[in-house]
């Protein structure tokens, strides 16, 4: 369910300041603390078909390509969770696998062809600096089909999976030791299980089912890998559960000393399995949900972890991960597969994007018969403003803040001077703190959120969208 950085390749330090582009700011009292989980900006919603269908050696031609991150998307689980608005169906009829990997060799030959040609300083100047497998379920594909994976990433893509970090998502049902052995094999340095729950009737009612037995052999698999990094996802907000329960399931990850811990609230989303069960809207449920965050990050600070965004703790003592020339604001994204999207510092596009399972079906079977994979089909251009407020979102919903110096070296203006009215209206909630909130001029000043700025991520995180995505999202019909 971790979701991959969303990154972009620098926007020129020239473009203009925007004008008047700044939404008004909204009135300061009562918000909804869960507006929509934000961790790429602009929105999937607000991706329309490419009229011109750009060549990607034209989209990349001149970007940053050094320190790219890769991204492959398998669309394929077991079972579709309650909750789960991803790009994934259930199962895969025979044949379907190996039709979707020669689809994302296809891909992968024609995106790297269009990346090293797009450049004249030629295929070395194309580096990766981490790499992710995620969905859907990556292992639900089968060991063989693994090896395959990886042989796409380094044999097509040129990256060098022993020598950069790689996460892989996984499941409890398909993380089995075979499978596991591939991805240890192949350089794999975090595995990312969703668990959601230790309490079984609570991974039930969210249309989850799973026994807590079969979880914790699981996690007794993955630790037996060797594979430096355990992540395990938790949710709070299910039916049924309590403070007692939610501290159950927080001990019973405590216990396998993860290094990595994603604590998300639910969302009952459109044309997902709990949105035709239960219609959850109520103030009670976002105190509820409130509440419940609040008890696991500071159970998870008194255990020694460090919040690095709301949703993500890390052990205190666990080693970093991945270079540190690395900047998910600056940075390109290459993704591969449907559901996969790709960043450019003037355009973000991917393939087209739905929920309903008939609608992935046919998307899926649109992918495995495609040919040609040279030119960008849905996206969305990202103009200097949009740009600004990536940057700002990228950096603000991350626990250590924007150093405000890096904003003013990329785009030669102050963020309080872009976005004065919503600083203005995060600064009277109390959500922003350190030295740079009240737009000081001290070039080591950084903008973060307080602590309960940090708690309203997901409020704060839709304040910033421009009124043309917001238009643009609310254009977008349900699939």
């Amino acid at each position: 369910m971790t979701a991959p950085a969303a990154t972009t390749a620098p926007a020129p330090t020239t473009a203009p300041a925007p004008a008047t582009a700044s939404a008004p700011a909204a009135t300061v009292g009562p918000v909804r603390p869960y507006e929509a989980y934000v961790y790429a900006y602009p929105h999937k919603t607000a991706y329309t078909e490419l009229d011109d269908r750009p060549a990607l050696r034209d989209l990349w031609r001149g970007e940053a390509k050094d320190a790219l991150s890769l991204y492959l998307h398998i669309p394929f689980c077991e079972v579709r969770c309650g909750f789960c608005n991803l790009f994934t169906r259930i199962g895969a009829p025979e044949g379907l696998t190996g039709r979707y990997l020669d689809a994302l060799e296809r891909q992968a030959t024609a995106v790297r062809d269009a990346l090293d040609a797009s450049d004249t300083a030629g295929p070395g100047a194309v580096r990766f600096a981490n790499a992710a497998f995620g969905g859907g379920t990556p292992t639900f594909l089968t060991a063989d089909e693994l090896e395959r994976l990886c042989d796409i990433a380094e044999r097509r893509m040129g990256a060098d999976l022993r020598a950069i970090p790689l996460s892989v998502e996984t499941s409890p049902a398909t993380a089995t030791a075979d499978r596991l052995a591939v991805l240890a094999e192949r350089g794999a340095t975090r595995l990312s299980i969703g668990v959601q729950s230790f309490v079984d009737e609570e991974a039930r009612a969210a249309v989850r089912p799973q026994r807590r037995a079969d979880v914790e052999a699981a996690l007794g698999r993955i630790r037996d890998t060797g594979v430096p990094v355990l992540n395990i996802d938790l949710i709070y907000g299910i039916d049924g559960q309590t403070p007692a329960t939610w501290r159950t399931s927080l001990d019973a990850a405590l216990a396998w000393r993860p290094e990595e811990l994603y604590l998300y609230p639910l969302y009952v989303r459109a044309l997902t399995g709990l949105a035709r069960r239960t219609a959850h809207t109520d103030r009670d449920w976002d105190e509820q949900r409130l509440a419940l965050y609040r008890q696991g990050r500071d159970h998870l600070l008194a255990h020694g972890y460090e919040q690095v965004s709301m949703r993500m703790f890390r052990r205190a003592d666990a080693a970093p991960q991945g270079p540190d020339d690395h900047a998910c604001q600056t940075d390109g994204m290459i993704g591969l597969g449907c559901g996969a999207r790709s960043y450019t510092s003037t355009l973000h596009y991917s393939f087209d994007y739905a929920v309903d399972m008939g609608r992935i079906r046919a998307i899926i079977d649109d992918y495995t018969a495609t040919e040609d994979f040279g030119h960008a089909v849905h996206g969305r251009r990202v103009d200097a403003d949009e740009a600004r407020r990536r940057h700002l979102l990228q950096s603000l919903l991350q626990a250590r803040g924007m150093p405000l110096a890096d904003y003013r070296d990329r785009f030669g203006t102050d963020p309080h001077d872009d976005f004065p009215a919503e600083l203005a209206a995060f600064a009277a909630r109390g959500w922003l703190a350190g030295d740079g909130a009240d737009g000081g001029g001290a070039d080591g000043g950084v903008l973060r959120l307080s602590p309960e700025g940090l708690a309203h991520s997901d409020a704060l995180g839709p304040a910033l969208f421009s009124p043309a995505v917001r238009a643009a999202m609310a254009a977008y019909e349900a699939k």
